[in-house]
């Protein structure tokens, strides 16, 4: 089912991403904090080693205000121990300076050469209760000021929210040319005309294909006023096992002991619990069978005990293998990708379904990296 036009000549090439867990969201069963995998530096680093070891290509590390590990620090820290995989910081657009962050942003892409990727966020700052408009259009600001700083020698600029003049952006030009790749998600009418205007890939959590293939739609209309291609995008937790029944019974033992109080709880921590995002995964918890499956092999119980992303492709290798293609052929190609608790399932994984995909990375496909740098060839087109 493709529904929106291909955007690459190697779209059998896709950007698999495992996830950072920096916001103490690691169990054993869901639900069951233990020590050893709340957040630290040693735990979320050893995630980040082992996805590479096993071949991700990128790697998403969040943000959260009241648990967990801070974002930028910790890509710092992932620089020497890293050669390989990209990235993926997440930005609260707001929550530093902009001209300071274009400054960070930069250090941190010469750092790790050029294998930087953000994840770009709009949500309310602690003790804000914002007007989404607002947030977007602050967040519209925020890009649009780091994109003068990281392509000119100079930044001028006046908004609604920010004002600079004549500031030079000496050094803060970063390693890939016009910046690091920027990743979105977000429901609204301001959430697709930002990411149709400015960002590179948009990011959706799972949902039924046609509620997907409708929200790929809708953005694809918006970058089409630009003038603008985008790249697709899925985040969703996986358990893959060499049968459906072993999966199945994975899935259900997660879940085994979890207080619906206490997974109410976890829940709403985050500041983006209200958001309409969160409320079209709560809507699939609702709508799905006795086993919490919303379609064959997606299962909705993981929502149960988190904000955000909250199904994951339950089967067997061959399953969750297909569930993918599918994806693809709708016209994905970055999946950002997770599973409890994160180093055995990026194992899993790594083991039986990551062989059977060809990979690319996203920065790489879209010439991201100085003029003459050896890159891999990977037969993308030019992008806009």
């Amino acid at each position: 089912m493709t529904v929106v036009p291909i955007t690459s000549p190697d779209l059998d090439a896709v950007e698999l991403s495992w996830f950072a867990a920096l916001c103490s969201d690691d169990y054993r069963l869901l639900g069951k904090p233990e020590g050893d995998l709340r957040s630290s530096w040693a735990h979320c680093s050893e995630i980040v080693k082992t996805a590479e070891a096993q071949g991700f290509r990128n790697i998403l590390c969040p943000s959260s205000y009241q648990v967990g590990q801070d974002t930028l620090s910790f890509v710092a820290g992932c620089a020497p121990i890293t050669s390989k995989i990209n990235l993926l910081a997440a930005i609260r657009c707001g929550e530093m300076q902009p001209i300071m962050l274009a400054r960070t942003v930069a250090t941190l892409d010469h750092m790790l050469e050029g294998r930087l990727t953000l994840n770009v966020i709009s949500s309310d700052f602690p003790g804000e209760k914002a007007e989404s408009s607002f947030r977007y259009q602050r967040s519209r600001e925020v890009v649009e000021i780091l994109k003068q700083a990281w392509t000119r020698d100079e930044i001028n600029y006046k908004g609604e929210v920010y004002d600079f003049q004549g500031l030079t952006t000496d050094p803060a030009k970063p390693y890939q040319e016009g910046g690091p790749l920027l990743y979105f998600g977000g429901y609204s009418p301001d959430a697709l005309e930002l990411c149709g205007q400015h960002c590179d890939v948009y990011l959706m959590w799972p949902e039924k294909k046609e509620d997907l293939a409708d929200r790929m739609r809708a953005v694809h209309a918006v970058a089409e006023k630009y003038d603008r291609t985008l790249d697709y995008g899925l985040r969703v937790h996986v358990i893959v096992r060499d049968t459906e029944a072993e999966a199945r019974e994975y899935a259900q033992h997660l879940v085994s002991e979890l207080d619906d109080d206490q997974g109410r709880a976890i829940r709403e921590r985050a500041l983006d619990a209200t958001s309409l995002g969160v409320s079209h995964q709560a809507r699939n918890r609702e709508l799905a069978d006795m086993e919490g499956f919303i379609e064959p092999n997606l299962w909705t119980g993981v929502g149960r005990a988190r904000s955000g992303c909250g199904a994951a492709l339950v089967g067997s290798t061959d399953q969750v293998y297909s569930k993918l293609e599918e994806y693809r052929n709708m016209g994905m190609r970055a999946f950002i990708l997770s599973g409890y608790p994160h180093i055995d399932e990026a194992k899993h994984f790594g083991a039986r379904v990551l062989p059977m995909i060809k990979t690319c990375s996203l920065p790489e496909a879209y010439g991201r990296v100085p003029a003459g740098t050896p890159k891999t060839p990977l037969g993308a087109g030019e992008r806009r």
